[in-house]
């Protein structure tokens, strides 16, 4: 019985959809774009990086040439002519959203055919009675925020008077989400966590995806910084997923970063929480060197979306893909023969596009290990596939909604 780990790169998109004028996005292409001004010169940042883009190890997976396939070209310093060491092509979304839970959930087999909730974009954007019973039920001397916003910009803006008057900062985005950030220190942690636990109730009837918990700590807007105390309250996968499925079968599924949050913390048997990529990164060669026969080991790499993407921080996403690539050799020289690794995204959040919400694209997906044939798997029909690859190499029960490519 072999090992499967799937790590995923959250927002490492790499072209737009076909139905990414549908969602707004028609021309995103998260890699691409940093690629190209990367090329130009226009993401150097002293001190953290400069020059083309620089993912040797990506590309020697496929990388390049998934790109190229993706959006019909070569990106810039990722080339495509380099043999692969293993499976190569890229993924596409059948999710009606564009989504965290949406993306993750396909690739573990299950995709989500129904439309999210979501808060218009007004000022205030929470319906009135939502935010009076919130307020009542939890407490609270009232709330600020009330309206679409990026979780750093708002909390920089908003934290000192929330220290001050004791009422949490409540925002939102594209995304189906509802967003509390409190201080860890002065309002409390589990304080925090009550009101999102009230809040997911009161917003089941709204078909809200998930409500996150944001704490931050800090005395003023130039010291705040979010914690890794996060905690997502989501609704539920609809069906099995391959995490269900393996934990049904006995296997340890060892789910790393907001893996647990993502999947309403059903079929994660182990939850590893860890800060920064750097920290996922360490997390996930422990789990390498304790995973078992037949155990998944499912990991979130969460700065690019969260740090990078959002923040449309172009130089800074480069870095951060260039210091996981960096790590890269690391993690497969953790790897035992017979088992699988997939390298995949759940979205994209082009740090070149509009606005500051996730983008819908295409994903990559890099399979590799000892034994693991290169090869071409071509476009994949649903995020689905990637799932089921996992599950055929794992010996778990096959799903309904995609079907293995190795």
């Amino acid at each position: 019985m072999s090992r499967a780990f799937l790590l995923i790169l959250d927002s490492v998109g790499i072209g737009a959809s076909a139905d990414a004028a549908h969602f707004g996005d028609a021309g995103a292409d998260t890699v691409g774009h940093i690629a190209e001004r990367c090329a130009a010169g226009a993401a150097d940042r002293p001190g953290l990086r400069q020059g083309p883009l620089a993912l040797p190890n990506l590309v020697a997976l496929g990388l390049g040439r998934a790109v190229a396939a993706s959006r019909g070209s070569p990106a810039p310093g990722l080339s495509s002519d380099v043999a692969p060491s293993g499976a190569w092509g890229y993924g596409i979304e059948v999710s009606s959203g564009k989504d965290t839970p949406s993306g993750h959930w396909e690739i573990a087999g299950v995709p989500v055919p129904f439309d999210w909730g979501y808060f218009p974009q007004t000022v205030p954007t929470f319906p009135p009675d939502l935010v009076a019973a919130l307020i009542s039920e939890a407490g609270l001397p009232g709330i600020l925020g009330d309206r679409h916003a990026s979780g750093t910009e708002i909390i920089a803006e908003l934290g000192e008077e929330s220290i001050r008057t004791g009422k949490p900062i409540c925002y939102t985005s594209a995304d189906s989400v509802f967003q509390i950030a409190a201080h860890e220190g002065h309002f409390g942690l589990d304080r925090l966590y009550r009101v999102c636990e009230i809040a997911r109730r009161l917003v089941d009837p709204l078909n809200i995806g998930r409500v996150i918990a944001r704490p931050f700590v800090g005395e003023s807007r130039d010291t705040f910084v979010r914690t890794a105390n996060r905690r997502d309250y989501a609704v539920p996968p609809p069906e099995p997923t391959l995490l269900d499925r393996a934990a049904g079968a006995g296997r340890a599924v060892i789910g790393i970063g907001k893996i647990g949050d993502i999947y309403a913390h059903r079929g994660v048997t182990e939850v590893v929480k860890a800060a920064g990529n750097d920290a996922l990164f360490d997390a996930t060669l422990a789990a390498a060197d304790r995973a078992g026969e037949g155990d998944l080991v499912v990991t979130n790499f969460v700065d690019f979306d969260m740090v990078y993407g959002h923040r449309r921080d172009v130089p800074g996403y480069a870095a951060a893909l260039e210091a996981f690539d960096r790590r890269l050799p690391t993690f497969t020289a953790r790897m035992r023969p017979g088992d699988l690794a997939v390298i995949t995204a759940d979205h994209g959040c082009d740090p070149t596009f509009r606005g500051n919400d996730h983008t819908r694209e295409h994903v990559p997906i890099l399979a590799f290990g000892p034994g693991i044939a290169p090869r071409a798997i071509g476009p994949r029909a649903t995020f689905a596939d990637i799932g089921e690859t996992l599950a055929a190499w794992l010996d778990l029960p096959a799903g309904p909604h995609g079907r293995s490519f190795l």
